[in-house]
């Protein structure tokens, strides 16, 4: 581990310093005898400080700061949803083959407890993604995220980001898929390799993207039942779903 200078010269002349001052305690008062125990019981306390201040204080501010940081964090995610997440699953579902199934799973999660919320998060891990760049509208899709870049990029530009890998992760995708689509001049006459490749780009977004739906709501759910009520009338993976609340 390298010492920047400034840390040798300030720990020297703190030593020197703490010499000098038992020195002239000495002289003045000539008693060796308390000096010394108060030099050894200084040193005993050393360690308890340490136990204090870096393992117990800066363990409760560590947790405070990752407390306020997450909060802050999930305030962002909100804003993606509200801004791209929620259209852009409405997006990937018409490439997928087995979407319904998808709907299937997560169309009434706004009954679900915690254990049910880990447990379809598990699942979508599992979910056999099949997705075909030819079934949905690669056009569309293009056109979407191309308007939603400079939203995207400052997002990225966020510092809060470097708490929440999973969600890097996701936005990092997104983006490239932006990057693969807006750089192709012709995206109706594309190979069928090209196109596979870009169905492998959208797989890679849609499964961050729905891992990362579900613990918002299950956020939601637990912090703003209000906001976890209008998440669920407005579920993208149901197609029926409105904001309106109808009578019963």
């Amino acid at each position: 581990m390298k010492l920047d200078k400034w840390k040798l010269v300030w720990g020297s002349l703190l030593i020197i310093l703490s010499a000098v001052f038992y020195t002239i305690h000495f002289v003045l008062f000539r008693d060796p005898h308390h000096l010394f125990i108060f030099l050894v019981g200084d040193i005993a306390f050393v360690f308890i400080e340490v136990l204090l201040v870096t393992m117990i204080i800066h363990e409760l501010l560590n947790f405070r700061d990752k407390k306020n940081k997450l909060y802050k964090l999930n305030m962002i995610i909100g804003a993606f949803f509200s801004e791209v997440g929620g259209d852009l699953l409405r997006l990937f579902s018409d490439f997928d083959h087995n979407a319904e199934n998808m709907r299937e799973d997560l169309i009434a999660c706004h009954e679900w407890t915690d254990k049910r919320f880990i447990a379809a998060s598990k699942k979508c891990r599992e979910y056999d993604y099949d997705i075909d760049g030819q079934k949905g509208n690669l056009e569309r899709l293009r056109d979407f995220l191309v308007g939603k870049r400079h939203f995207l990029l400052n997002l990225l530009q966020n510092p809060n980001l470097l708490e929440h890998d999973t969600f890097s992760d996701l936005l990092w995708s997104v983006f490239h898929l932006t990057e693969e689509l807006e750089s192709r001049a012709d995206i109706k006459t594309l190979s069928e390799t090209d196109i596979k490749h870009l169905a492998n780009d959208i797989r890679r977004a849609y499964v961050l993207l729905t891992s990362e739906w579900l613990d918002y709501m299950n956020h939601l759910r637990e912090k703003y039942p209000y906001l976890f009520s209008l998440a669920m009338r407005t579920n993208p993976f149901n197609p029926s779903a409105t904001a309106e609340i109808k009578d019963d």
